[in-house]
């Protein structure tokens, strides 16, 4: 069976913003699909962030900050349950959806540290997490389009219902079927690939899409620089190395 008739999973996160190094989790969903057309069941969680939620943020997911501190649970619990989760799915060999990956996966990376719940990796335990990721295989099979590639442009470009954007467990879900759409609609390109070639070719596009934006902020004059790494950015000591398991520094004794 392809991979994109079979069984899928989703993540997604709601968050109290944009910066994966410094920001917190709000709300949290895995949607789990046995096949294509098949009811979908839902995981949901609220945590505390244990800070305040930005205007901003609220503006956009809705969730307040007497909502989190009458009914979120602490985030240590919340981002350790999300990683077991995701692990268990990594052992079952079930790829995972998710949109714009380095964002989701990298922040809930950061949280389980900031909390002392020991790395992605860690719980992963040498698992390997298969990743499908809408937005690099949308930029890949289709480069040249113009106009924004958010999770809602994608859903209304290639036909596939959100209701409710910005809930986690809804995003997750139209996540989930807007790669079986673009799986069915790119057979050759996307279809006919297995998960773990699909994985290894996604680092490589969003590679060859990230230098591509770089060039566009370079000529333009912005000083934004643009991470490579997909889909988990690597966490980074205080002198700027990466972190792993021969590193050593005295910044960071």
């Amino acid at each position: 069976m392809d991979w994109y008739r079979g069984p899928l999973a989703s993540f997604d996160t709601e968050t109290t913003g944009v910066d994966v190094e410094s920001d917190r989790i709000v709300s949290a969903a895995l949607v789990r699909q046995p096949s294509a057309g098949a009811p979908t069941e839902a995981v949901t969680w609220l945590a505390d962030p244990g800070v305040p939620i930005p205007e901003q943020a609220r503006a956009v997911h809705g969730i307040s900050d007497e909502r989190v501190r009458a009914h979120g649970r602490p985030a240590r619990a919340v981002v350790t349950e999300l990683a077991a989760a995701l692990a268990a799915l990594a052992r079952e060999a079930v790829p995972v959806v998710v949109m714009n990956a380095p964002y989701d996966l990298t922040l809930l990376d950061r949280e389980l540290r900031r909390h002392r719940a020991g790395s992605l990796d860690e719980h992963l335990a040498g698992a390997e997490l298969l990743v499908l990721d809408p937005r690099v295989m949308d930029k890949h099979v289709d480069r040249y389009r113009r106009g924004r590639r958010t999770l809602t442009d994608l859903c209304l470009h290639y036909g596939v219902d959100l209701e409710g954007a910005h809930d986690a467990s809804a995003d997750a879900a139209a996540s989930l079927e807007l790669v079986r759409v673009l799986g069915a609609r790119h057979p050759e390109r996307l279809g006919a690939l297995t998960p773990a070639e699909l994985q290894l070719r996604q680092t490589v596009w969003h590679i060859a899409q990230a230098r591509g934006l770089q060039r566009w902020f370079d000529r333009s004059g912005t000083p934004e620089r643009v991470d490579l790494s997909w889909p988990l950015r690597p966490a980074r000591c205080s002198c700027g190395e990466r972190l792993g398991p021969h590193h050593r520094c005295e910044l960071a004794a």
